[in-house]
């Protein structure tokens, strides 16, 4: 994948590690391109002294950690994170109306380990009202008149761009691994509960995902070795991975241009030497659509009911729609729509272990990115796959029309080493 501008993860560390770039103009050159750029794009809320914040904040890691060799992994190296994560120092809006005091609290478990191994905080990066369908100002890198996607929209936006080289969102339904296509970058969705969520403004807690983006492969595999709970370092698989197509209803929720472009690059998977099979899965996705989505209402409505009495007039017509159809939802439909995840999960795993496959392979988004900012696009590709919490990564694999596709990846449960290290040559 070719970037708008180059900003590798594992790059970045390998040169600062090298003593080949200074973090200090690290920062400078990343503030560049925001003051440069982000007028258009809108990745960021805008902050006054961005870059004299950072360089001070340089300044106090330095005497933190005034010995070179004993500096950690992420030394200087500026993260975005998107406002729905509670981060010392900044207002917490979560992308709404309503006042931020609401959502004060203690820092996201996320944003301490990433500080702890050296990492600055670039800025807060633009998020849909409470990360649902309401969307930010944030465009597309690629094309300003398109959207990024939701609700990681500045997140995926801002490694597009080159702004930073490592962002954080949520995923709930699809929003680390849609953004990741309309953009063209790399989104990794963790199994679930395997990054901590404490600390976010929560969605839906049973749908919650914290998940990051980059450029590079070896980047994923550089964060999830910190920031995902009892990383094995050590895994080893000596095969290469075979693939499964999730045939049936599921994937003709995509659109044709989509499924051409998808096909085609199943046919260089073929001649790279990957194995690839075709197994209806999903036969039911009307139902599990149903599910989750009634899932996601209830659990909304139990996080904002009582905001939502105080300050109705500040919510967004999507936000309260969605408040009222939660309420509505029957205690008993909603136990049974959380406990039907792990039902679906093991049904899965079974066939994956009948079948032989490793990964399942399909397209994250069933377009490319939609024309016009007042839609965050279709998460239908991602919906099963947030709901039975395994773990994704959605990886470029070209254009259509000029707008970046990418194809998405879902390996096993807890399994989330294995699918980072299957693919980290990609």
């Amino acid at each position: 994948m070719k970037y708008i501008s180059s900003c590798s993860l594992s790059f970045i560390i390998s040169q600062i590690q090298n003593d080949l770039l200074e973090p200090k103009n690290l920062i400078d050159e990343l503030c560049d391109k925001i003051d440069n750029w982000d007028s258009k794009i809108k990745a960021f809320l805008p902050e006054k002294n961005r870059r004299e914040r950072l360089q001070k904040e340089l300044l106090d890691l330095n005497k933190k950690f005034p010995i070179k060799k004993n500096r950690p992994i992420f030394f200087g190296i500026p993260v975005g994170i998107k406002d729905i994560f509670i981060v010392d120092g900044f207002e917490t809006k979560a992308g709404a109306n309503l006042p931020s005091k609401l959502f004060e609290g203690d820092e996201a478990d996320v944003v301490r380990v990433l500080k702890k191994n050296g990492a600055l905080i670039l800025g807060k990066m633009v998020t849909t009202e409470f990360a649902y369908f309401h969307p930010g100002s944030t465009a597309n890198p690629h094309n300003i008149k398109h959207t990024p996607g939701g609700s990681s929209s500045g997140s995926a936006a801002a490694v597009a761009a080159g702004f930073c080289p490592l962002s954080f969102g949520t995923q709930t339904i699809g929003s680390i691994s849609r953004p990741a296509s309309f953009c063209g970058v790399i989104g990794f969705k963790p199994s679930y509960d395997r990054i901590s969520i404490n600390g976010v403004i929560p969605f839906s807690a049973s749908a919650d995902h914290v998940g990051f983006f980059t450029q590079d492969m070896k980047g994923v595999d550089i964060t999830a070795s910190i920031i995902v709970k009892n990383w094995n370092n050590s895994c080893k698989m000596f095969q290469k991975p075979v693939f499964g197509i999730p045939q049936g209803k599921y994937l003709e929720q995509a659109s044709e241009e989509v499924l051409e472009a998808f096909y085609k690059s199943i046919e260089v998977l073929k001649n790279r030497g990957y194995e690839v099979k075709s197994i209806p899965i999903f036969e039911d996705i009307e139902d599990i659509n149903a599910k989750h989505r009634l899932m996601n209402a209830a659990e909304f409505s139990q996080v904002h009911n009582k905001w939502q009495k105080e300050h109705k007039d500040k919510y967004h017509k999507a936000s309260l729609e969605l408040i009222e159809k939660g309420n509505n939802v029957d205690a008993k439909d909603l136990n049974e729509a959380i406990a039907d995840r792990e039902l679906i999960r093991d049904k899965i795993d079974r066939i994956q272990n009948q079948e032989n496959i490793d990964i399942w392979i399909s397209p994250s988004a069933p377009t490319v990115a939609p024309k016009g900012l007042s839609s965050t696009g279709n998460p239908i590709m991602n919906l099963p796959w947030t709901y039975i919490g395994v773990p994704t990564l959605s990886i470029p694999f070209g254009f259509i029309d000029d707008l970046p596709y990418g194809i998405q990846f879902a390996g096993k449960f807890n399994k989330d080493e294995e699918l980072v290290f299957f693919l980290k040559d990609f």
